[in-house]
């Protein structure tokens, strides 16, 4: 389940890139951006036979944003993710997560999202569909972007987004303990990115 939120949460980070383009803030010179690991990550929420909704992260996002001023719905997104990045604050629980019955990371280390469509929805918002793929399996998932700010940070060029979104893990063939442990997964996406050098 984890691995379904991870590579939703891979895919609302791109998206989240995606999002200054539509937007009336300024652009940067540059038209590629590289996601900041140190500032960019994807919560994932789920609920545990009902009695609490624990959670977990990933902070290692790899990837970049082609942004298209003239023609938001052509930016696009590649993001990648390392299934071993995945932290819930329980150690065990981590190593769970590594195993067959959850990511299999041995044999699908990756998780990875690639955009398919950009959608604005409002001055600073948009919907963003890609393609995840986790453990092996590859399904479209649509995330909601918000575009918090474009400028600059400490003399460096910066935009940093917020993204939502949903999926259900035992779509991508992570169906343990469902439906006690519960099938759909909450995600919760806050990146910044730099125009790449």
């Amino acid at each position: 389940m984890i691995r379904s939120f991870l590579a939703a949460a891979t895919v609302a980070l791109a998206l989240g890139a995606t999002a200054p383009a539509f937007a009336t803030a300024p652009a940067f010179a540059a038209d590629t951006y590289k996601l900041e690991p140190t500032h960019t990550s994807v919560t994932f929420q789920w609920t545990h036979f009902g009695f609490s909704h624990p959670s977990g992260k990933f902070m290692n996002a790899d990837g970049s944003v082609t942004l298209d001023q003239a023609n938001p719905a052509n930016s696009s997104v590649n993001v990648s993710f390392a299934i071993a990045g995945v932290a819930t604050g329980v150690p065990a629980l981590d190593k769970e997560f590594q195993e067959a019955a959850w990511f299999d990371a041995a044999k699908y280390p990756t998780a990875t999202f690639k955009s398919t469509k950009v959608a604005v929805t409002g001055k600073t918002t948009a919907d963003v569909t890609g393609d995840l793929t986790i453990h092996g399996v590859t399904k479209p998932v649509t995330l909601h972007v918000t575009l918090n700010q474009v400028g600059q940070e400490m003399g460096k060029a910066t935009a940093g987004f917020t993204a939502t979104g949903a999926i259900n893990r035992s779509d991508f063939g992570i169906g343990a303990y469902v439906p006690a442990v519960s099938d759909k997964i909450d995600l919760y996406i806050e990146a910044e990115a730099h125009p790449a050098m």
